[in-house]
């Protein structure tokens, strides 16, 4: 069994999440702000950092969910995404554990099965606190 990977620091609100946040301009910065406030609303339990460049949604201590904006595009992440269920294939990546969904602004995305993603790694991380891992 896998440890789980855990972070010291997140709460409720980071101040340098908001202003990262804030600082993506356009329609980028539009896209990111929107995922992450849908990784924020998950739960009460829902804490959040910034961490390798970008904010970070945690489950207390145990990340599930990021996101990162480039000059082209936004990445919605998850730290256990490799064993995420995902029927409509947005996931992306190679990885043992992470996965990512890439948004280009002006092109169509599947926001049903991007939002059942969220909730499905928000709640597989909670499963994963709660057996100890």
């Amino acid at each position: 069994m896998t440890k789980l990977l855990r972070f010291t620091g997140a709460v409720d609100q980071d101040p340098t999440v908001a202003r990262w946040l804030d600082e993506r301009p356009g329609e980028l910065g539009s896209i990111a702000r929107a995922w992450f406030a849908k990784m924020r609303r998950c739960g009460t339990d829902v804490r959040e950092l910034f961490h390798d460049g970008c904010p970070v949604a945690c489950v207390n201590d145990a990340p599930f969910g990021y996101v990162n904006a480039f000059s082209a595009h936004v990445n919605v992440g998850f730290f256990q995404g490799a064993t995420l269920p995902d029927p409509a294939g947005l996931l992306q990546g190679t990885g043992k554990f992470m996965r990512h969904v890439k948004i280009r602004p002006g092109l169509a995305i599947d926001t049903s099965a991007l939002e059942a993603l969220i909730q499905a790694a928000y709640v597989d991380i909670g499963v994963r606190l709660q057996s100890g891992q």
